[in-house]
């Protein structure tokens, strides 16, 4: 699992969204009790080898070593406790920064065939979360909890970054990919739809 980690890292550095050492992933190891591989802090995401990543516990606690876990390893855990995820990716891709400047209440996506990459029909209307920044990790996780709809796998943090989760790393993955694209579109489509103007 932990070479997966580096091997995912590289891949999100190199599209740009794990820019210097931003960023983080994380894998369920088990269940009960709750244990996760996260990548460690302070590393540069396009540099992460299998030895960047630390076991923590259900609060983002690193268990037995003495390697520090990323900042939000606490959020990572409390998503995979509530929603079941196998895996956890939070990036620094630019749209979904965007469109959370632009939706701060959510922001809703509908009839577009990207969705059915991101597990849902495209006819259906989703509402991807945001949640306010902080650097309080419990703060971020009720804000999470409080507006956690099983049916989405995301979570954009104002003026900060996206978190996606999936049964796996490359589940995950899939899910960010297709769900940036369709922040992109949503973004880069706003003047058409709201009937500005440039």
């Amino acid at each position: 699992m932990t070479a997966e980690l580096a091997r995912e890292c590289a891949r999100y550095a190199q599209m740009g969204w794990m820019r210097g050492t931003s960023g983080n992933l994380s894998v369920v190891l088990q269940r009960d009790p709750l244990r996760l591989a996260v990548t460690v802090s302070g590393v540069d995401k396009g540099e992460v080898t299998a030895e960047d990543s630390v076991v923590i516990d259900v609060d983002g606690n690193a268990v037995d070593s003495d390697k520090v876990p990323s900042a939000e390893a606490a959020l990572h855990a409390r998503i995979a406790s509530v929603a079941g995820a196998g895996a956890v990716v939070h990036v620094h891709a630019l749209a979904p920064v965007v469109a959370a400047e632009h939706w701060p209440n959510g922001v809703v996506l509908k009839d577009l065939e990207m969705l059915k990459g991101f597990g849902r029909y495209d006819h259906e209307e989703v509402v991807i979360p945001v949640v306010r920044n902080s650097q309080d990790m419990v703060e971020l996780g009720d804000a999470f909890e409080k507006g956690f709809d099983p049916r989405v796998p995301a979570l954009l943090v104002a003026r900060h970054g996206v978190y996606v989760w999936g049964d796996d790393l490359v589940r995950a993955r899939h899910r960010l990919e297709c769900l940036e694209w369709l922040l992109r579109f949503k973004v880069e489509t706003r003047d058409i739809f709201t009937g500005r103007h440039s």
